[in-house]
């Protein structure tokens, strides 16, 4: 029954909310590398390693199915996970499709050509090692036709975040912004590309203004992972818990997961 939700560290607690609120007789097994957070500053091969060796300790817990909780995670490993890594009975699945389903308004098994989508300014804020992948931008090109995507590398963010900082985090988010306007003065939509923005979304959205719309992840992958189990019910693992790991101290991050997401949340070492 088990689906496994990985993560650099704590961003992906909100996707784990989301998922789990929409499937409640799911059981969910977290993994947060807290130890070696945050990835967004790594190179891909370190994200790579770190992310198989997150993805195969969540397969030992029983986990099949495996939800890359993680934008960097997704733009620089997931590609080369399933075309050379992932065995046909497993699959890891990314964040970045519900975002592209849901800016394109089509369906992710929709192969037809590319076509002219309504929105064509998108802000991408993320990571500097999503941004440098270009990972979203190619698997949009796939599907829109036409549409000029500004990326701005949200550097210091997750730390701040990570550490409870919101003052900080509010700061950096409002330069990120203006950095980013700078070049593209009026983006239609905002894509926030990271797995912690989702806590800095009102922020995002007042810097942005009320003519952006801006797409945050967890309710998106919360929703489209509920179609996929109804499509593969078979990739619901043998796993029966539901357990949050980490790489991490698990006292130091379960008291950090309390404070980021305003409830206990118990951590157990991976």
């Amino acid at each position: 029954m088990a689906v496994g939700v990985f993560d650099s560290g704590l961003g992906g607690l909100t996707v784990l909310g989301a998922v789990a609120r929409r499937l409640p007789d799911v059981p969910f097994v977290y993994y947060g590398d807290n130890a070696h957070a945050p990835y967004g500053v790594r190179d891909a091969e370190d994200i790579f390693r770190l992310t198989c060796a997150g993805v195969e300790r969540l397969w030992a817990e029983g986990c099949d199915l495996v939800i890359l909780a993680c934008n960097t995670a997704s733009a620089a490993a997931l590609k080369r996970m399933q075309e050379t890594w992932v065995p046909k009975d497993k699959r890891v699945l990314g964040v970045f499709v519900p975002l592209i389903e849901a800016l394109t308004e089509r369906n992710w098994g929709d192969n037809s050509p590319p076509r002219q989508v309504e929105t064509r300014n998108v802000a991408l804020f993320a990571t500097p090692a999503t941004v440098a992948s270009r990972a979203f931008q190619r698997e949009l090109a796939f599907r829109a036709i036409g549409v000029d995507v500004e990326a701005q590398p949200c550097g210091g963010l997750v730390d701040a975040i990570e550490h409870g900082d919101m003052i900080l985090a509010e700061v950096l988010v409002r330069g990120h912004v203006e950095a980013l306007k700078r070049r593209m003065p009026a983006p239609q939509a905002a894509i926030l590309g990271c797995t912690h923005y989702p806590l800095m979304e009102e922020t995002f959205a007042n810097a942005l203004g009320p003519d952006v719309k801006v797409f945050s992840q967890a309710s998106l992958v919360a929703e489209s992972l509920a179609d996929y189990l109804a499509r593969h019910p078979e990739m619901r693992g043998p796993g029966l818990r539901s357990v949050n790991l980490t790489t991490g101290d698990p006292q130091a991050v379960s008291d950090k997961a309390m404070q980021f997401l305003r409830r206990p949340m118990p951590f157990e070492a991976a």
